[in-house]
């Protein structure tokens, strides 16, 4: 059976509450390796107030948590957001970050 995150060359991060929590730099470190090693496409899956299915958090390159706090979906894809924008800051060099 072929997973919904198969898709050739994505790197998937699924958005969970066990995941691994990682500071900006770490981010900003792992979003570079993911580009170096050849992925075009980073998905960030955000599960809903119900959680996420093993089938997705298994298939996906990494688990990341925000927090051990619960946040509103819409509250998650904005902080997620600047965290990614945040990562790219550092990944250029710029001071953003501090």
């Amino acid at each position: 059976m072929e997973s919904r995150l198969s898709a050739k060359g994505a790197y998937n991060i699924a958005m969970c509450i066990e995941g691994k929590q990682l500071s900006s730099t770490e981010l900003s470190e792992k979003l570079i390796s993911a580009a170096v090693s050849g992925y075009s496409t980073v998905n960030f899956i955000i599960g809903s107030s119900f959680g996420m299915s093993e089938e997705i958090k298994k298939a996906a390159d990494l688990r990341l948590s925000m927090s051990k706090m619960t946040f509103p979906h819409q509250l998650a894809r904005i902080m997620l957001l600047e965290q990614v924008y945040r990562a790219f800051r550092i990944a250029k060099g710029s001071r953003y970050h501090k």
